[in-house]
């Protein structure tokens, strides 16, 4: 297994990305200012994208694992790595993300904290609903850790 920085064409991942992101140009807002990662092991199989956002503060803007791939570790190998990358450089790695069954506890057993809480982000923000789990997403849930 292999984690290795994505300077160039950060779209060729795509489909990739729009497994955690569904919106194209919500992704755009993000991609070329964050710091994208790819997880290799016989092929991509995973990847993030981690932007600065001031103050100290990291933030996991999309992390995703292909869906053959899910339940193998992947997910809880970039988070460890962005860990180890980045403390001492940044006080606090925070993510974005909507309540959701399969989200929320896989952040919990990564050390996250809910932190805040903003409301409406997804109905005000998508041109679409966005449902994970059968349930429509709403709010956005902020979990943080220490770094």
């Amino acid at each position: 297994m292999e984690i290795r920085t994505v300077e160039t064409d950060k779209k060729r991942y795509l489909a990739l990305l729009l497994l955690a992101d569904e919106q194209e140009d919500t992704i755009d807002r993000y991609l070329e200012r964050g710091t994208m990662y790819v997880l290799e092991d016989g092929g991509i199989k995973a990847e993030c994208v981690v932007t600065d956002e001031g103050g100290g503060v990291l933030e996991l803007k999309n992390i995703a694992v292909e869906p053959g791939a899910q339940g193998r570790g992947y997910g809880r190998a970039l988070v460890g790595y962005l860990i180890k990358t980045y403390e001492g450089r940044y006080t606090v790695l925070q993510v974005g993300t909507g309540d959701s069954p399969s989200t929320i506890p896989f952040y919990e057993a990564c050390g996250f904290h809910r932190h805040h809480l903003v409301k409406n982000f997804f109905t005000d923000h998508y041109d679409h609903p966005i449902y994970e789990c059968g349930v429509q997403l709403v709010d956005m849930v902020y979990l943080q850790r220490e770094l």
